[in-house]
């Protein structure tokens, strides 16, 4: 049984209770710390702003921004999105970023992307928020070739890519690999045509993914795919009850334990053939992050 890799979310939006602006300095120490205590890779969200009915608007700096400085501050870790709304940006250019931060991190980059959801940043930036799913399909018929052959030639409905080199090439031959977020059977469907990687979130106990991974398996399946080739990814959310007595609301089902039962908890994924795990903890605090790298160290301790 080979060992999962094991990432963490780097939170930059604005603090959940004060709305304070985490700086960039602060996002830059958090990451850094985590490639020097193990971790594998680290993760951004890509927001634009966070807004609910009576409550404030909250601030996120932009992903792709801080992705780049974040390639250019770490020597180790792999990094992604997690994942990247398709909507914010035409899928040409796109691929054309994601080859250069590839270039910057040395071929450390994993592409997350998926169809997006939340429709009040939709609305405050002038985004068309219909047919999500319609635009994310064409999107990866740019996408991936580009990727993968650095050229395409693509007339859609939504988008266009007349005669498209994607040059001058990234590091890898075959481009930073390609993973897609989604759970429902047109985004299974989508994942299994073109994705290296598939993400299901949010997790808890192992179990939790077992039903989900059987769905993955089907849609690949059923576009002819062995479902062998397409990497299980998994965000799992992390609560320490003792740390923060309410829930927070984004983590229904959340892992919680000693750094033993979470350390069992990764062993567990990892019988199921996930591959790699991304966590997001909570509270997002020293203490609580110090029992997460703690959990990654007495994981490791466990293999042969």
């Amino acid at each position: 049984m080979p060992p999962v890799k094991l990432g963490m979310m780097v939170l930059t939006a604005n603090e959940r209770d004060t709305n304070r602006t985490r700086s960039y300095d602060s996002i830059r120490a958090i990451a850094q710390q985590a490639e020097a205590d193990g971790f594998d890779s680290i993760w951004l969200a890509d927001h634009l702003l966070y807004r609910h009915p009576a409550e404030p608007t909250r601030g996120v700096w932009e992903c792709w921004t801080l992705l780049a400085a974040l390639a250019e501050a770490t020597r180790r870790v792999e990094i992604g999105t997690l994942v990247l709304c398709n909507s914010f940006r035409h899928p040409a250019i796109l691929a054309k970023m994601a080859t250069a931060a590839d270039e910057v991190s040395h071929g450390r980059l994993i592409l997350g992307i998926g169809a997006g959801w939340n429709e009040p940043e939709y609305d405050a930036f002038g985004l068309p928020f219909d047919r999500r799913v319609d635009r994310l399909t064409e999107a990866l018929q740019i996408l991936r070739p580009l990727l993968r052959e650095r050229h395409v030639d693509f007339r859609g409905k939504y988008y266009q890519a007349h005669d498209c080199d994607n040059t001058p090439p990234g590091p890898r031959p075959q481009g930073p690999p390609l993973l897609v977020g989604g759970e429902g059977p047109r985004m299974l469907r989508l994942t299994a045509q073109y994705a290296d990687f598939w993400n299901t979130g949010y997790m808890g106990q192992p179990e939790t993914v077992v039903e989900p991974i059987a769905r993955i398996r089907t849609a690949c399946r059923d576009v002819g795919r062995d479902p062998a080739t397409l990497g299980i990814t998994a965000l799992v959310g992390v609560w320490f009850p003792d740390l923060q007595a309410e829930k927070p609301s984004f983590l229904t089902n959340p892992l919680m334990g000693t750094e033993s039962e979470i350390a069992t908890a990764i062993r567990g994924y990892a019988q199921l053939g996930v591959q790699h795990l991304m966590f997001q903890y909570a509270p997002y605090t020293p203490a609580a992050y110090q029992r997460l790298a703690d959990a990654l160290t007495h994981y490791r301790s466990m293999q042969p």
